[in-house]
């Protein structure tokens, strides 16, 4: 294999990883709100489900963790490419930054106050 294909294998797994843990977080999501949902539609007492409501939302809480590291992760594997003078590699259908910084990907609107 040569250079180009190692760091495609790579950046494959890394995508395939963001988009997993993205997945789990939307499912767990899902699985509090249906929660929620559903001892509605029972009228259960909110007492009745607190800790398993907790437990699921802090399942939410650690997959957001993960998410956070991973994207850390890419980013230090984006400076690690650049340190071994590889230049930038970037793959994947999705956009991203140039930079791994707090620039918003896409502008946003500024709107304009008056006084009155």
């Amino acid at each position: 294999m040569d250079r180009t294909q190692v760091v495609t294998s790579i950046s494959t797994e890394l995508y395939a990883t963001e988009q997993s843990v993205d997945a789990a977080i939307a499912h767990a999501a899902a699985m509090v709100q249906a929660m929620i949902s559903g001892r509605a539609a029972l009228s259960v007492s909110p007492v009745a489900a607190s800790a398993s409501q907790t437990k699921a939302l802090a399942t939410l809480a650690a997959l957001s963790t993960a998410r956070e590291a991973i994207v850390e992760c890419h980013a230090e594997m984006q400076k690690d490419h650049r340190r071994m003078g590889w230049g930038v590699y970037a793959a994947g259908p999705a956009d991203k930054p140039l930079e791994w910084d707090d620039t918003p990907m896409s502008p946003k609107k500024s709107a304009h106050l008056r006084a009155v």
